[in-house]
């Protein structure tokens, strides 16, 4: 099956064409992050991490300073930007591609303005500000699905029809944006697996990715490590690798051009190979 056709995307002086699936790799520069907390809260190390993460296949680096788990509290601007502002420069000035995970306006201008090339925002583009930043700057803004916040989500988790009201949602947001100055060929979706969701909405959602990765917008898939997962599987968070495989496999074979992981390596190893079935020949 041929993969949904998208614009390019414009990442800093690259073009990224999205003809394959690209990996995202996650650094977490928080102490409560539910995969890896407290690891990389040092800027030195999460800066390692990410070289590491670049070395294992990753093309685009995702920085956050905020855990964005169920139920996490909100954290005050000023303490994200001591947490990501320094490792976004550091990599930024290394020349690689990297995303600011944040859902503050103030947050997403200042890495920005550090070098960061996209904005992931949790909050799917509700804020007017992020609105007319990415007017303004021009970066590529993934535009997530979230009702509520993450301290508050999981009390929003119902749905008649769980793919329809995201893709809506997601739709609405995006012309939304373009009303207001935004290049629709700026915008990614991301159906928002495991925020505001239930066991069942994330399957289904998983599922029926096509209705979604052919909306004419790339799209973005970040299950790793997730509580669904280990509720299926009975494994702890950093026991989770097989299950999320599974995940990635799917999301592949559904035309998602950009998976979110922790663990690129193995991630890397499930794109090849689902990428290599997809695109295989009739003989």
């Amino acid at each position: 099956m041929n993969r949904p056709a998208v614009h390019p995307l414009t990442l800093g002086q690259r073009i990224v064409e999205l003809d394959r699936t690209y990996l995202m790799g996650i650094v977490n520069c928080t102490p409560d992050s539910f995969s890896d907390g407290g690891q990389l809260t040092d800027s030195d190390a999460a800066i390692r991490h990410a070289e590491q993460l670049v070395a294992d296949g990753a093309e685009i680096l995702d920085v956050g300073g905020e855990s964005t788990r169920p139920g996490a509290a909100e954290v005050p601007a000023e303490i994200e930007l001591r947490r990501v502002l320094p490792v976004v420069n550091a990599l930024a000035r290394a020349g690689h591609m990297v995303s600011i995970d944040t859902r503050k306006p103030i947050v997403a201008r200042r890495a920005v303005d550090a070098g960061a090339v996209m904005i992931n925002d949790v909050g799917g583009l509700r804020e007017r500000e992020m609105i007319d930043l990415a007017a303004t700057t021009k970066v590529a803004v993934i535009v997530m699905h979230m009702r509520g916040n993450p301290a508050d989500m999981q009390q929003y988790a119902s749905y008649t029809d769980v793919v329809a009201e995201v893709a809506d949602f997601l739709l609405t947001q995006v012309s939304r944006a373009v009303a207001h100055g935004v290049r629709r060929e700026q915008l990614l979706l991301d159906p928002g697996i495991g925020f505001a969701k239930t066991l069942d909405h994330n399957l289904s959602l998983l599922k029926h990715l096509r209705e979604l990765t052919s909306l004419g917008h790339a799209v973005v898939v970040g299950t790793s490590r997730k509580a669904f997962i280990g509720t299926l599987t009975d494994r702890p968070v950093d026991d989770r690798e097989f299950g999320t495989a599974a995940t990635l496999a799917m999301a592949v074979d559904r035309g998602a051009q950009i998976l979110r992981v922790h663990n690129v390596r193995r991630a890397r190893e499930v794109v090849n190979v689902s990428e290599a079935v997809r695109n295989a020949a009739f003989c």
